[in-house]
């Protein structure tokens, strides 16, 4: 089964990304798409600053085992000139000679709303125009590792936040491939499991036990023994059944506290 899938996804994925993919009991496939490769752009005057802030990717690279790409600036118009979405953080310098950091950085945000920006400068003053652009955060000069490794990894878990994730899973006739953010929950029946998404109905074999560990840590809970539901679809709790899409499943007592629990924390990090 495994083999089978392999050569299937090749149709998909390069063999690069299917590095990111988790074969699961049963024929379920995990794959993540997105922001494979993180990609950072140093925007510095200084070439003290510029070696250390390199030299701190390259050390958090090798302790974390992100695979990061850093292209390097030196000045603000340099970043701005043909700007193209390319960056997925940007590390930058306040003080620069040509274009400053908060110039380029509304520049830049004008352009792309999802770029995380993150300030490095010793003027605390700007924090309020930083908030303006977006900004994630500020490290404060003289840059320690620690401090950049604290604030440099909150980028890294929010990209990753945003990364698609895929399901492969056996149907009758081949396999399907589905976003996972698509999946309003699964059901199970006798051998078989439902997955009722965006997209309409499919039907695999399969048992829950396989399901959740194909999903487990993707905000799924289960709501009683038939259905794991993905909370991000969850409109409500009513009349001791979950709300998705104007359905009601209903939430049997042995779970429901652990659903509630599950859905409180997922509520509490989409904010």
């Amino acid at each position: 089964m495994k083999e089978m899938l392999v050569k299937i996804l090749n149709i998909y994925y390069t063999r690069a990304c299917l590095r990111n993919c988790s074969f699961v009991e049963g024929g379920s496939v995990i794959c993540m798409e997105g922001t494979l490769m993180i990609r950072v752009a140093i925007v510095e005057d200084d070439e003290l600053y510029i070696t250390q802030l390199q030299q701190y990717l390259q050390d958090y690279q090798k302790e974390y085992g992100e695979d990061l790409d850093v292209k390097i600036y030196r000045d603000g118009d340099g970043i701005t000139a043909n700007y193209k979405a390319q960056h997925d953080i940007i590390l930058m310098d306040i003080q620069m000679e040509f274009v400053d950091g908060m110039t380029a950085a509304e520049e830049i945000r004008q352009k792309d709303t999802e770029v995380i920006i993150m300030f490095i400068t010793n003027m605390p003053q700007y924090a309020i125009r930083g908030y303006e652009v977006g900004a994630l955060d500020y490290i404060l000069k003289p840059v320690t590792y620690f401090a950049f490794t604290q604030k440099f990894g909150r980028a890294v878990a929010r990209i990753k936040k945003k990364s698609k994730k895929f399901i492969v899973v056996q149907v009758k006739g081949g396999v399907h491939r589905m976003d996972v953010s698509s999946i309003y929950y699964i059901e199970s029946q006798a051998h078989n499991l439902i997955y009722h998404t965006k997209d309409g109905i499919f039907v695999s074999s399969g048992t829950m036990k396989q399901a959740e560990e194909a999903l487990n840590g993707m905000n799924f809970s289960r709501g009683n023994k038939g259905y794991l539901i993905n909370l991000e679809h969850v409109e409500g709790v009513l009349d001791k059944c979950a709300v998705i899409k104007g359905e009601k499943l209903l939430l049997s007592r042995p779970r429901t506290n652990a659903f509630m629990q599950d859905l409180t924390r997922y509520w509490s990090e989409v904010k």
